[in-house]
């Protein structure tokens, strides 16, 4: 494994630089938000401009096991790789992705949130990825699914530039579990997709 080359990549969806592990938390949300996405690697003992400061091996991975497997839920199965570079001592952690989505971090008050990777970056999962994972375990691929007249009018309150979930839930006046679990068949079908932008999912129409 060549480590300039992973690094010369930057950090990107499925990749990260850790220059230590302070947190084990922390290290959580980045193993869910990987194991909830595409799967991805840590480079743990590199600087975010990419260069390498080294680490203590035995204790990155101690803690790295401790967040795996005490810290997520269900625990998470990454596989850990030393390797020496310009003297220097960097972990290489790859995590795959989950069949067993979603895989939920436990933060520092106890309470338990799932993440996804966007680009470089680690977010808390909507309520809409955690009801399409549902819906994903209940019935497997998409079989075929009929909307009703009220859903389609739903469907069409959606306006050009996009939604959030509480405004499609106040404009369609369907309880939030509801609204949710709609959202999720209208993506599972390829109606509308939905973004992340300044801190909201955004949900907007493909096709009515």
């Amino acid at each position: 494994m060549d480590i300039q080359e992973l690094i010369s990549q930057g950090e990107h969806q499925q990749q990260d630089f850790k220059y230590c592990i302070s947190s084990v938390s922390k290290i959580a949300h980045s193993l869910s938000a990987f194991s909830n996405t595409d799967g991805g690697r840590l480079l743990v003992g590199v600087r975010d401009n990419g260069r390498i400061a080294g680490v203590s091996s035995e204790e990155e991975i101690y803690m790295i096991d401790a967040a795996a497997k005490s810290f997520c839920s269900p625990s998470v199965e990454c596989e850990m790789q030393t390797i020496t570079a310009e003297g220097h001592n960097v972990l290489v952690v790859t995590i795959p992705p989950s069949s067993n989505r979603p895989i939920r971090a436990r933060e520092e008050d106890g309470k338990y949130c799932a993440y996804i990777r966007i680009n470089d970056e680690n977010v808390i999962a909507s309520p809409v990825h955690l009801a399409l994972w549902e819906i994903e375990t209940e019935v497997g691929e998409a079989s075929k699914r009929v909307f009703s007249d009220f859903e389609l009018r739903c469907l069409r309150l959606i306006p050009s530039g996009g939604t959030t979930l509480n405004r499609f839930t106040r404009h369609t006046r369907l309880s939030r579990k509801d609204a949710v679990r709609l959202m999720a068949d209208y993506i599972r079908y390829g109606l509308v997709s939905m973004h992340h932008s300044k801190q909201n999912w955004v949900f907007s129409i493909l096709y009515v």
